[in-house]
């Protein structure tokens, strides 16, 4: 079947879901690469953490080509700086520029196609969607890893990334007019290896509670899935993009072109 031509029929309005993955991240640019030579237009987009950040640019416009130069610049440093707080080690209020210089000191309801942002009250656990409001401070919410980086205030709430509610934001796609919807997961098609050091705990215990809410979505949704095998690349390592890209559009084509 031709996916790209059903995708591309009128009464199929396409939402389209970016998961979290620290710098797997980049392998949503190479979705989006496929999309643009499939002529395929979201009427929606909705982001998880570095998802958030790429969710964002495509909602208000930026080129792909754009984008693709930009997760290739993009690097831990980029996003990160060192802050005295009892509440985490770091703040990404450098992420927050980063989406200031790029896109504008813009809100969320200002994009050129709807879009939402997904983040966690820390103080509740509630899940908290981002519809309005500014967007360099949602993007910096959604993708605020808890422990590392200082919460993010906004109204009353103490927000955090939102990996821990719902990692690859399909939910709100229906509630903004997607009938057919397209998620990408960066987790879930990964091996688990032994754990060596503490960071290997870490690193697995996050993908093990990932993993287990995204296959309750797999089970009980009609979604479309690109996941893309990830397992040789590494969250943290930033030098690999031009790889993930490749892989984010071989995984997205083969969806489109099965």
């Amino acid at each position: 079947m031709n996916f790209s031509k059903y995708f591309q029929k009128s009464e199929n309005k396409v939402g389209l879901a970016l998961g979290g993955g620290a710098a797997l991240g980049a392998a949503h640019v190479g979705v989006l690469k496929a999309f643009n030579e499939k002529k395929i237009k979201p009427v929606a987009v909705t982001g998880t953490s570095i998802g958030a950040f790429v969710a964002a640019h495509l909602a208000f416009g930026t080129p792909f080509e754009k984008l693709e130069e930009i997760s290739l610049d993009l690097d831990w440093l980029d996003v990160s700086a060192f802050k005295l707080s009892k509440m985490g080690l770091l703040t990404n209020k450098r992420l927050g520029k980063k989406i200031l210089d790029e896109i504008g000191k813009v809100n969320i309801e200002e994009a050129e196609i709807p879009l939402c942002m997904i983040a966690t009250d820390i103080s509740t656990g509630e899940k908290v969607v981002l519809r309005e409001g500014p967007l360099h401070k949602a993007v910096m919410a959604s993708s605020c890893l808890p422990g590392v980086f200082a919460p993010v205030e906004w109204d009353d709430k103490l927000l955090v990334d939102g990996f821990l509610c719902e990692n690859v934001p399909i939910k709100p796609l229906k509630e903004m007019g997607a009938n057919t919807i397209v998620a990408v997961d960066l987790t879930t098609n990964r091996d688990y290896k032994r754990p060596e050091d503490i960071i290997d705990v870490l690193s697995n215990t996050f993908d093990i509670g990932l993993n287990n809410m995204i296959k309750e979505q797999i089970e009980e949704e009609e979604i479309t899935w690109i996941q893309p095998k990830l397992s040789a690349y590494n969250k943290a390592d930033t030098r690999q993009t031009k790889q993930l890209i490749k892989e984010g559009y071989e995984a997205a084509m083969e969806v489109l072109e099965k």
